[in-house]
Formats: C-alpha cells, sequence, structure tokens
C-alpha cells in the first residue's frame, strides 16, 4: 500500500514538473508592458420599454368594450438606459479597436486606462461583418500595442488574453490556439472572417480585448465564445488581426469598408460528390449558383465548378473562399484553379464588390433590390416560374435580415399587388414594383398582396 501511494506521489510531481516546464515564464513580464494600452469600454443607450398595456386598445375593440374611467389608460412608453461593458486596445495615435457589438447603438462611451484615465471616445467607424468598430479618444502619452501576425500563428501556440470580464478589470488568462480558419455564424458576421479558436478563458466583458502571443504582439481581437451556459465553456474565438488592421485602415482612410465580390453561392465538397465529380479527395469550394453578370460570371464559372486554389491560396472547404475573395479589394484582377469534370483548368477574374448597407450586408447583388423594405427580387420568368404561378409580379430571392419584410415575406414568395391607404397597385415586373416602393416615404404602411405555395397572403409591412 505504501509502494503504490508512493508511486502515486512521484508521478503528479513528474507530472507537475512537466506542466510547470511547459507553462511559458515570460506572462507577467507581457501583461506589465502590453496591459497599459489595453481598454476597458462602457457603452451606454436609451432604450424604450415595453408598456403593460400593449395591446389594450385591441382587447377592446375585439371584445367591444367602451372605454371608460375603469380601465387603465395606456401610458407613454419610458425609457432605460442600457450600459453594455467591454474591452478594447489603443494601436495606433489615440486610435482604438473592439467589437462592433459592444458600441452598437451606443451614444455615450467611456474609454478607461490602466492608469485609472479617462476618456470619452467617439466612434470613427463601424463594420458589422467583421463585429469591429475604430473609436478615437484624445489624450497625452497615451500607451499602443504592438501588432504582430496572425498567418504566422500556429496550432499550438500559447496565448494571452487582457480583457474586462464581468467588469473585474484587466484580468488576464492564458491558453493555447486550438485551431484557426473557423467559419462561425452569429447575427451575419463570419462569412468573411477566419476566426482563431482557442481555450483562453473569455466572458462578457472580455469582447474586444486583445489576444496576444508570448512576444507580447497582438495576433487576435476576442470576439465570440461558443457556450450554452452564458459564460466559458473552452470554446473561444478570436478575430485574426491581420483582418482587423485591414478593416481598421480602410475605416480611418475612406470611412468604410470594401470587399472583393464573385457573384457566387457556394457549398461542401462530401465523398460522393468527390466521386460523382472525379476528384481524388473531398475538398474545395463547390459552386452551387452564379450569379448573370458578376465576377465569377464573367469569369466563365459555372455551377457544379470546385474550386480548389484562389490567388495562390489553397481552399480546402467551401467556407474558405469568402475568407480568401473577402480580403482583397474590389477591381483586382486575380486568378483561380477550377475542377471541372475531373480535370484541372485556370480562370482569371476581375473582382466585384460586396454589396452592403449600413447594418445589413448581403450575399448576392440585387438586378432590381428595393431596399426600403428589405427585399432581393427579379422578374417572373420560364426558367423560374412554375405552372400554377401567376403570370405577372415579381419573385422574392432574398430578404434582408432585419428588414421591414424580414419575417412577413419569404424567399419564393411571389408579389402581386400592393395596397395603400385603400388604393390597390398592380405589380407587373420588378421594375414597376421597385418604382413604385420608391414613392413611399418612411414610416407609411403597405399591404403585400402575392401567392405563397399556391396560397394568397396578405402582409403589411412598414416603409423603412
Amino acid at each position: 500500500m505504501y509502494f503504490f501511494k508512493r508511486n502515486i506521489f512521484l508521478f503528479i510531481l513528474g507530472y507537475s514538473s512537466i506542466l510547470g516546464a511547459a507553462l511559458p515564464s515570460n506572462i507577467s513580464q507581457l501583461v506589465e508592458t502590453s496591459a497599459p494600452a489595453v481598454v476597458n469600454i462602457t457603452s451606454r443607450k436609451e432604450v424604450k420599454m415595453q408598456n403593460s398595456l400593449r395591446g389594450f386598445d385591441e382587447f377592446e375593440r375585439f371584445f367591444g368594450i367602451p372605454r371608460g374611467r375603469s380601465f387603465p389608460q395606456p401610458q407613454e412608453p419610458r425609457t432605460r438606459e442600457a450600459v453594455a461593458y467591454g474591452s478594447g486596445f489603443i494601436f495606433e495615435d489615440g486610435y482604438l479597436l473592439t467589437n462592433f457589438h459592444v458600441i452598437d447603438e451606443a451614444e455615450e462611451i467611456t474609454v478607461s486606462l490602466n492608469d485609472r484615465r479617462e476618456f470619452s471616445a467617439e466612434v470613427v467607424g463601424v463594420d458589422p461583418l467583421s463585429d469591429l468598430a475604430v473609436l478615437k479618444i484624445k489624450g497625452k502619452n497615451l500607451p499602443r500595442v504592438s501588432i504582430g501576425n496572425s498567418e504566422t500563428l500556429k496550432v499550438g501556440d500559447w496565448v494571452v488574453a487582457i480583457g474586462s470580464p464581468f467588469s473585474f478589470d484587466f484580468s488576464v488568462t492564458a491558453g493555447i490556439v486550438s485551431a484557426k480558419g473557423r467559419s462561425i455564424q452569429n447575427q451575419n458576421i463570419g462569412n468573411y472572417v477566419p476566426f482563431i479558436q482557442t481555450d483562453v478563458a473569455i466572458n462578457p466583458g472580455n469582447s474586444g480585448g486583445p489576444l496576444f502571443d508570448l512576444k507580447g504582439r497582438v495576433v487576435g481581437i476576442n470576439s465570440q465564445i461558443y457556450s450554452r451556459s452564458g459564460g466559458y465553456q473552452g470554446l473561444a474565438f478570436a478575430i485574426p488581426i491581420d483582418v482587423a488592421m485591414e478593416v481598421a485602415e480602410q475605416i480611418i482612410e475612406d470611412g468604410s469598408v470594401s470587399r472583393g465580390y464573385l457573384g457566387v453561392r457556394v457549398g461542401e465538397v462530401d465523398n460522393d460528390l468527390a466521386e460523382a465529380l472525379s476528384m481524388d479527395k473531398p475538398y474545395g469550394a463547390l459552386i452551387t449558383d452564379v450569379e448573370k453578370g458578376e465576377s465569377g460570371d464573367e469569369a466563365g464559372l459555372q455551377a457544379g465548378d470546385v474550386i480548389i486554389e484562389f490567388n495562390g491560396k489553397e481552399i480546402k472547404f467551401g467556407s474558405d473562399l469568402p475568407h480568401v475573395v473577402g480580403r482583397i479589394q474590389p477591381e483586382t484582377k486575380a486568378n483561380a484553379k477550377v475542377i471541372r469534370e475531373g480535370k484541372s483548368i485556370n480562370l482569371k477574374f476581375v473582382l466585384g464588390e460586396l454589396p452592403a448597407d449600413e447594418r445589413t450586408f448581403i450575399p448576392a447583388k440585387a438586378e432590381i433590390s428595393s431596399d426600403p423594405l428589405g427585399l432581393k427580387i427579379e422578374d417572373i420568368s420560364d426558367e423560374n416560374s412554375r405552372p400554377t404561378d401567376p403570370e405577372k409580379g415579381v419573385l422574392v430571392l432574398r430578404v434582408n435580415n432585419g428588414s421591414p419584410a424580414y419575417g412577413k415575406i419569404a424567399r419564393g414568395d411571389i408579389i402581386t399587388e400592393v395596397i395603400s391607404q385603400g388604393k390597390r397597385y398592380k405589380i407587373d415586373d420588378s421594375q414597376g414594383f421597385e418604382e413604385l416602393i420608391e414613392q413611399f416615404s418612411e414610416g407609411d404602411k403597405l399591404a403585400i398582396v402575392g401567392q405563397r405555395n399556391n396560397n394568397r397572403f396578405f402582409v403589411a409591412v412598414t416603409v423603412d
């Protein structure tokens, strides 16, 4: 028994020695050098509180109850202050980087430094697609971080995060890089960000804070966690600093962000598809649709093609293609290696520009787009219609997230009529629909009439 316990003790002692040797020894020095340029961000905004008597008028009308003194009167909507906390870092002459979701719709932003100085920050620009925001503060002797290179970061490398989880300011956690090039989707974020996955402990409040390598250089921006509890569960995701700096430079110089665009939809190649396409193994980005008149179409790309290399970058998965294309500027010449009918061919492209508005980034351009409602539409034709479809109207190809039509009109709907203030407008084609919608003003109520799955539908939307 003594022998067993002694061996267990020696094993634990030996394991602890190995683990201790593996842990980096310069983290305290890294923190001392880098922490001064890390900031705590507090953003405030006014939000409307729901009226507890909402719907009371509808209740009275439905049951025919006359309003009297005995009934409570609906109150004016009240507001309250909503406060969000996050992190960030100074990277250049008072310019800061943080996550867009930390300061989204903020009316007041306060930046606190490690030396207890506080500043009011202005928003230079935002990029919701990459979840990034650039802020500016005015102060003397402002510290700044050292910028690293996320391309050279390897899986297994040690990384350190500094931030303010749950408002515990300037907390430090460490871990390793678990994976690179992750594509995750969360509120329209992810198509154009090849996230770094780490096991660094990240929690609410760490958002926007820097991820350092062991040389004290920023290699990522902590952005999201995968969690069923709302707290850290071993999976954290950071925006590569190379991507973040490209976005920041465009925001500072131009006030907006431009991305390359092919005008294609992509999917993954599985084993069965690889065999059907005469490929040795499943890899690459499968082209499932090509939009007419866009870069992919002009280059001769076809549905069924598989892109395995783009501008010298290997494309292993379908999600890799947007990551690569989005980092190339519009109007740039590019080339791709494509598998078509079991043979490798080369195609040359001149990239278009990813269409985007202030808040919603759309994966494909519309031939005619009704921006006030957030719809992508096209004319009904022999190619896109069924025998039971109406002869006139417009086909809905996409509804933008968060738009007035979102949740009311669906992809595949056919719009045949618009009603406003009792007046009916027949819809013959997309041009007529676009011209009609442009005549209305913000706040106007419209009834949209059409056909969905061979049934007629009526929905109300408000022009934005």
